[in-house]
């Protein structure tokens, strides 16, 4: 359900400078490639860094394990060239008086929600940039009424808020891109570009089309490349050209997510429905993985992206521990020196490859 929170900052008190104006990190959009700061083509090549969607909101912390720099020099061993970072808005709105969850009634979110949360998050992306890594900041979490879930969409309430002040934030930082909505799902296509209301279990709220999210963020001056994934928890592109929103800029991107059990999991289904959409627009992997503790599928995924120029970040580097993640979750980490789990190891020693035979792409 929704929680009680005070009003949303006011636009005086909302960050007006760059998190990491000083970072030498570039992504740009061209036609239906992403570029560096010189024009030449680069793919991001990473990791999720989940917890920063979910430990505000308990009111435990704001990550989940180490944000130092011996962890981010972890995250760049592999031979990572990008980190996609899930968000929380009401932490970064400091939206939250209790936490959501009901197994963390008894917390309390406060100390680590409003310009607490904004400060660390644009701390963590300045030293993952001095490490030579693009950032993804992806809205993971909303103030809506799954709670903790995955809500159908972004919430008209909050996420156009959200998305001005981020924006706003990290307006001067152009190794950052911006994921508008981790993964739609139980919405048709129109709802998805304009909004709509929409059904939870939990109760009714008012969607924010992606329409309505690129507008926030271009109306700030922000000029960094927008994300978009599709239906199914954005693993269906189909009807993504026929729905998208215009971008003034012209710099949008599909996110593209795939899991061993989603839709489009196989490569037939890679080459009919993905390989084409990557000849017209660029394409971010945002998430894969498979959840039985192997690699075969992640193998041959990684295998299909390099041959169609496409880019991919696993889920997710975040350490097995008891009652914690685990290698099904799926974690890609043993330990947070870098260890990799059975389902790591695919992302580790794939990167490893191309970096043995220079077939890494140009850094960001």
């Amino acid at each position: 359900m929704f929680v009680a929170a005070p009003a949303i900052a006011s636009a005086a008190e909302q960050p007006r400078r760059s998190a990491s104006r000083a970072s030498t990190v570039v992504v740009a959009v061209k036609g239906n490639r992403l570029v560096n700061a010189v024009g030449k083509t680069t793919r991001l090549l990473g990791v999720d860094r989940s917890g920063t969607e979910y430990a505000c909101e308990q009111g435990w912390g704001i990550f989940d394990g180490p944000s130092t720099n011996s962890s981010i020099a972890a995250i760049r061993s592999w031979h990572s060239n990008a980190v996609r970072l899930p968000l929380n808005e009401g932490c970064w709105l400091g939206l939250y008086t209790r936490s959501n969850d009901p197994v963390d009634a008894g917390r309390n979110p406060a100390p680590f929600v409003g310009a607490t949360y904004r400060t660390a998050i644009g701390a963590y992306v300045k030293a993952l940039h001095a490490h030579g890594m693009a950032v993804i900041l992806s809205l993971q979490a909303l103030d809506a009424p799954d709670g903790l879930g995955v809500p159908p969409m972004a919430d008209a309430a909050h996420s156009t808020a959200f998305w001005t002040s981020v924006a706003t934030y990290f307006k001067g930082d152009r190794g950052d891109l911006f994921d508008l909505y981790n993964e739609p799902n139980s919405i048709g296509w129109s709802c998805w570009k304009a909004g709509c209301e929409v059904s939870t279990p939990e109760g009714k709220y008012r969607a924010a089309g992606m329409q309505s999210l690129v507008n926030a963020v271009r109306k700030t001056g922000a000029t960094q490349p927008l994300v978009l994934g599709g239906l199914g928890y954005a693993g269906d592109e189909r009807s993504w050209l026929a729905n998208e929103p215009r971008d003034p800029r012209k710099r949008l991107v599909v996110s593209f997510h795939t899991y061993n059990s989603t839709y489009c999991d196989t490569l037939a289904c890679w080459n009919a429905e993905i390989a084409p959409l990557a000849k017209v627009v660029p394409v971010v992997t945002g998430e894969f993985g498979e959840t039985d503790c192997a690699t075969p599928y992640s193998s041959a995924y990684m295998s299909f992206a390099d041959r169609t120029g496409i880019s991919y970040l696993g889920w997710t580097w975040d350490a097995i521990s008891p009652g914690g993640w685990t290698c099904a979750g799926p974690s890609l980490i043993e330990n947070y020196r870098g260890t990799p789990s059975p389902e790591g190891a695919a992302l580790r020693d794939h990167l490893s490859y191309l970096s043995v035979h220079g077939l890494l792409p140009p850094s960001p």
